[in-house]
């Protein structure tokens, strides 16, 4: 087994161990067994990242071996500069998940652990995969365990927020699936994905690929105005959930893009691009003012991620480096800040059980260390510079005026509805007096939030601070990446 094997199938066989053995009798050796199972799934990405060689755009630490030989599908593994962030991302934020499931998951811990880990292995399949129907299987399996996540550990509405993230999601990936039985026979029989960039598509059937990749990767991403079954979902989901769901799921839909719907059809995505830029720039602005009316909480930081997703697919497609590349730093950017905004309001949520901002007032008064941290999170959340928060976006509107000056300047206006609503939420919640007796009896974090907490401080001021490590793991890849989809793949 070659490292990706190791990273996508370590977090799972811990995940099986525990369904098998765990009990609730046995709580604290399952939180342990979980936590050495996420650290070493984590530890195992690390040596992709030492030993990736920045200077090529080829596929690297690649793994190939017959899965279905009589339809010629393969288990075809490897990663690029433009996925290799979001493995090492993926087995960060299940560490962080694990811990902070640690107290607050007293009922089927063993089931809770084990989803989230398995999750985790699908997940870096999905970003790992370079064989069409394996890509299919780990992108769909990961529906599975979100569910489940949902649907037992979820909120007063968990079986309806449950089945409209399952139906949402699962609706639009059957086009998806009959885009890449397409593209197995165009191709002469192969799932290889590399090799479908190269296929000379004519014009008609570039634009019904592309619309069939957009069904499932825009309701996953989601963009607007698919949007819609994802506040519902965040509010429903248990912390871990909402956390693992902004920080990684999302990025599924993105990396999609990136993967197929660009190189795949690149005339279609030039022909089309425009109106991606309009649906991005209506999440961007509209979803940012539907932010600043939210009363709940987690619901204000779903519109949020909304918006800040809004700004990576404006990057793709106005087709310049800085604008990709901005795009691909915002994803794992928003993974840092969106988990940790709402692992924050998991922290409020596990004392007080309630997510509305009237709720709360005064929580500096009774939580002093955690305001700190949440006052970090939140700045980063508005996109202060210094931050992860700022590093995409600033690269994403430099793209956007060497693209056109207006749309850069629209794209800008994220940053200030980014910080009203933001600076809004946290003035209610944390500034002024002590409101009410709910505030007055706050404990401040333990050790374990704490934790849980530094962890993704560190990160957010890491990548804000030095975002060179970021950025040139992508640069040749994204350039590789561009001058693809620049040329034109229609027959003369």
């Amino acid at each position: 087994m070659g490292l990706l094997s190791l990273a996508i199938w370590t977090p799972i066989a811990f995940g099986v161990i525990l369904l098998a053995l765990g009990r609730d009798s046995q709580a604290r050796a399952v939180r342990w067994v979980s936590l050495i199972g996420a650290l070493v799934s984590f530890l195992i990405t690390l040596p992709l990242y030492t030993g990736f060689d920045p200077a090529t755009a080829q596929m690297q630490f690649v793994e190939n071996a017959a899965w279905i030989e009589s339809f010629n599908i393969n288990y075809h593994l490897g990663v690029d500069g433009i996925s290799l962030w979001f493995v090492l991302l993926t087995a960060f934020i299940n560490v962080v998940v694990v811990i902070a499931g640690w107290e607050v998951i007293t009922t089927k811990v063993n089931q809770y652990m084990a989803a989230f880990l398995i999750l985790s292995g699908l997940m870096i399949g999905v970003f790992s995969a370079l064989d069409g129907l394996l890509f299919y299987v780990f992108f769909e399996a990961t529906l599975i365990p979100m569910y489940l996540i949902i649907g037992i550990w979820g909120g007063p509405n968990k079986i309806y927020a449950a089945f409209k993230f399952f139906l949402y999601t699962l609706l639009g990936s059957l086009l998806t699936l009959i885009a890449l039985v397409y593209l197995y026979n165009v191709s002469g029989g192969s799932f290889d994905i590399q090799s479908w960039h190269q296929l000379p598509l004519g014009r008609t059937e570039q634009t019904l690929l592309f619309f069939a990749f957009f069904a499932a990767f825009a309701v996953k991403v989601p963009m607007w105005p698919v949007h819609t079954w994802l506040p519902d979902v965040h509010v429903e989901a248990p912390t871990g959930g909402s956390a693992v769901l902004a920080a990684i799921m999302l990025k599924l839909g993105a990396y999609g893009f990136l993967r197929f719907s660009m190189p795949i059809a690149p005339d279609a995505a030039h022909e089309w691009g425009t109106f991606m830029i309009v649906l991005s720039l209506v999440a961007v602005i509209y979803v940012g003012l539907v932010a600043m009316v939210q009363q709940d909480m987690k619901k204000l930081v779903a519109y949020s991620s909304v918006a800040h997703m809004g700004f990576v697919t404006l990057g793709f497609f106005m087709f310049n480096p800085l604008g990709v590349s901005g795009a691909i730093v915002q994803m794992i950017a928003h993974g840092f800040v969106s988990g940790a905004m709402f692992l924050s309001i998991g922290v409020l949520y596990d004392r007080v059980h309630s997510r509305e901002i009237s709720s709360y007032g005064g929580v500096v008064n009774t939580m002093p260390k955690f305001s700190a941290f949440a006052l970090l999170f939140a700045m980063a959340n508005c996109g202060l510079p210094g931050t992860a928060g700022f590093v995409g976006e600033w690269m994403g509107i430099l793209g956007g005026v060497q693209y056109n000056f207006w749309i850069g300047m629209l794209a800008a206006t994220a940053l200030i509805f980014g910080a009203a609503y933001t600076l809004w939420m946290f003035k209610r919640v944390y500034l002024g007096p002590v409101a009410n007796d709910h505030v007055r009896q706050l404990t401040d974090i333990n050790g374990r939030e704490f934790l849980m907490l530094a962890l993704l401080a560190a990160a957010v001021l890491y990548m804000g601070v030095y975002p060179k490590p970021f950025t040139d793991v992508m640069d040749v890849s994204v350039a590789e990446l561009l001058k693809h989809v620049a040329m034109s793949k229609l027959p003369q």
